[in-house]
């Protein structure tokens, strides 16, 4: 059974068509509104990162999803490694100045898609034939499978070096045929099981609602590919209170793919942002019972795609969505405290917001505020649109004393003429935490 947890919400119930896997349903009662209308605190950065454009005279890039590596031995000199899609993969020191422009693999055939690297996370301290690292794991989209990087802060040439097993097989096609479809890896978390040692992924599918749990292993030749574990699949339509059945509106084919995800690996826990429906619970090796922690504002409002405008029409809103994210819900990230509190942070993508909520179990995962990342300067803006984050709370040298967000700016300005532009804005943690305290 699928449930949603809390005295503000029932039972999810699973419908007969859960066997063949097709409609489940979910009963989501109506959430109060922000009827007070206050206004969120406002943080603003610090630096951030040249502008990526996705044309061709910019490469293709688009800024996505970032990760923030610790440099333990000298904590001033991170890195921010961040996620370009066609554009590959780049790589930051702590004043936001480029250190490693990485490039996706070409298409090996004309009619192929190009790599496009989509999320990226970090797994520390993985055992190698050549003594224990630090590795960046990405999602190669346009081939639906992982790549994985060493990290390395000072290896000539540039700190990341691809490891990644060439025997890899695609996460989720039957084969080469079907990854040209591109329901292929997408969002991703890494995760180390405390138990066992063992380092995973997990790795979601686009355009629909699969997560898969992926097994990180190295070949005797210090290579690092991957073994599926066991796939789960979210619902992609829910039961209201009134009886009727709701599903995400789409283009024809498409059902609501999840991409923001994050592990907490004190509770072994995997938060999973499904883009149209809201923010998930379940267990990090995905057994037991997902359960909904907090759903969109447009949650149950009917809605009906418009082929010719390629846009969905939106009904009458009968109330039953929540009052704190507004779609797509994107990037998850985690904000340890020393004190082993902290928030679960989501990206409210469509009201350029970011939600709170609090990462003990104890506590429900409770809303405990939300912020929004402005412009600092004339020259210096805010974060509009943001796909993906990150945070850490440690002291990054003399920059970052009490940590670091970075997010992801969805339309950095000043832009260039009519080119979209994208970056990240680096954001000290101090003021993400005052803001949150107020």
């Amino acid at each position: 059974m699928v449930k949603l947890r809390s005295a503000r919400r029932v039972t999810l119930t699973l419908g007969a068509a859960l066997a063949t896997l097709a409609a489940l349903g979910a009963t989501v009662p109506a959430q109060a509104r922000d009827a007070a209308g206050d206004p969120l605190p406002a943080v603003v950065p610090r630096a951030e990162t040249p502008s990526l454009y996705d044309d061709e005279a910019g490469g293709n890039a688009d800024a996505d999803d970032p990760a923030i590596w610790r440099n333990s031995a000298d904590p001033g000199r991170s890195l921010v490694i961040a996620t370009a899609k066609e554009g590959g993969l780049r790589v930051y020191d702590l004043d936001a100045r480029e250190v490693q422009s990485v490039p996706a693999p070409p298409a090996t055939d004309p009619d192929d898609a190009p790599g496009r690297f989509n999320n990226v996370d970090l797994v520390h301290g993985l055992r190698l034939p050549s003594g224990r690292a630090d590795l960046a794991v990405t999602t190669d989209r346009g081939n639906d499978r992982l790549r994985v990087y060493r990290i390395d802060r000072d290896r000539p040439g540039g700190p990341l070096t691809d490891i990644t097993d060439p025997a890899a097989a695609p996460v989720f096609s039957a084969g080469e045929q079907e990854v040209g479809d591109q329901r292929t890896a997408y969002g991703l978390a890494t995760w180390q099981d405390r138990s066992t040692g063992r380092s995973y992924a997990l790795v979601s599918r686009r355009e629909r609602t699969s997560v898969a749990l992926l097994e990180l292993t190295v070949s005797a030749g210090g290579k690092v590919g991957y073994r599926k574990v066991r796939t789960l699949d979210l619902p992609s339509a829910f039961r209201l209170p009134d009886g009727s059945s709701w599903t995400p509106c789409a283009e024809p084919g498409e059902l609501p793919q999840v991409e923001g995800m994050v592990v907490d690996p004190a509770s072994g826990m995997l938060y999973a942002g499904q883009e149209d429906v809201g923010v998930w619970r379940m267990r990090a090796d995905l057994t037991g019972t997902p359960e909904l922690v907090d759903t969109v504002r447009e949650y149950g409002v009917p809605a009906v795609y418009d082929e010719q405008t390629e846009e969905c029409e939106a009904g009458t809103d009968p109330g039953f969505g929540g009052s704190r994210l507004t779609a797509d819900v994107e990037g998850l990230t985690l904000l340890t405290e020393s004190d082993g509190d902290g928030y679960v942070l989501a990206s409210s993508q469509g009201d350029d917001t970011f939600a709170a909520y609090d990462r003990e179990l104890a506590d429900d995962n409770e809303y405990e505020g939300g912020f929004r990342v402005t412009a600092a300067s004339a020259v210096l803006d805010g974060s509009e649109e943001c796909d993906g984050a990150a945070a850490l709370n440690a002291p990054l040298g003399a920059k970052y004393p009490h940590g670091l967000l970075v997010v992801q700016d969805g339309h950095d300005t000043p832009g260039d003429g009519d080119r979209d532009a994208t970056g990240f804005k680096f954001v000290g943690l101090d003021g993400v935490m005052d803001a949150l305290d107020d």
